[in-house]
Formats: structure tokens, sequence, C-alpha cells
């Protein structure tokens, strides 16, 4: 069966910027909303959404769209530096998600959301796992594992699963 492919209502807008349709993209194609901050800009005068203004932005290592910070994000990246300044937040792991509860002028729009926890990279362990051929390696593999070894291992075979999945089924 062939994978049908939708466009998002918002992809019209083209927007410079990171958003819902953007990472829904990414979801679809079975991606992890996982990126690394090199560097966040205040920046002047900018136009975000049709609307001039001052913003934080943050660009990402990652090739994609720089991330519009809103206070929201602003307060989860100052909690995971222990710092107030953007030149700090250089560096920072972090994962997004939507938030379908963001509201703007009293509607729900939705919204782009950084997790409240920085998430785990262990490319040992993902290297380990796709490098298992046969079920019986991985049980093998997991026997050897921390706890929390045990619970990053859980989420990359999901996302394994998921990715085999789409290939599969595309």
């Amino acid at each position: 069966m062939e994978k049908q492919s939708k466009t998002h209502f918002r992809k019209v807008y083209k927007s410079d910027h990171l958003g819902v349709a953007d990472l829904e993209d990414y979801l679809e194609e079975g991606r992890r909303l996982v990126f690394k901050i090199r560097e966040v800009k205040q920046e002047l005068g900018v136009s975000v959404a049709g609307k001039k203004g001052d913003f934080n932005i943050a660009y990402f290592e990652e090739n994609i769209k720089p991330l519009v910070l809103n206070a929201t994000n602003a307060a989860v990246l100052k909690g995971f530096s222990g710092s107030s300044f953007v030149e700090d937040w250089k560096g920072l792991l972090i994962e997004l998600f939507i938030d379908s509860t963001v509201k703007m002028k009293g509607d729900i729009v939705g919204g782009v959301r950084i997790v409240k926890k920085q998430p785990i990279i262990d490319t040992d362990l993902t290297n380990e796992i796709n490098a298992c051929k046969e079920v019986s390696e991985l049980a093998k593999l997991f026997g050897k594992m921390s706890k929390e070894q045990q619970q990053r291992y859980k989420v990359l075979v999901t996302e394994r699963k998921k990715k085999l999945e789409n290939v599969k089924s595309a």
C-alpha cells in the first residue's frame, strides 16, 4: 500500500522559524525531536509570524529551522543551564514536542514546546543495538545494562521498530 502524502494547512504560510507543521513532518518520518543548540541570539526588529519585534532565537547544529523562544521555552533553557544569559544556552541538548493546548489571542492554536527534562543520547548504546542481528543478541545486551541504560534501550528499540514499520509500509 502506497503511503499517502498530505500537506499541513500551515505550510502555505512559509515560516522561516520552526513550527507545529515542521514538527509534524519530522514525527511522520519517525524522527525523534532531539536537537543541539548551536547558539541563541537576541534579534531586534525581526519579523516573526508577520509581526516585527525583538526575539530570542535558537539556532541548531542540525539542519532545521531556528526556534523562536517564547517565555515558557526560555525558562526551560534557563533551568537546564542555570543561567539567564542566552550565550550560556549554547550546546544544550533539547527535545521538542507539540503542545496542543497552547493558546494565542484566546484561541487554541498549538505550539512548539521544550520537554522539561533534558534528553539522554547514548551513541554507544545506539550502535550496540543497531549491531544486533538476532533477538537473542538484544536480550543478552539488555541483561548487561544498568537500570538507566535499560530505560534508554526501551526508547531506542521502540524508535527502531517504528522506523522499520515505516520502511515496510512505504
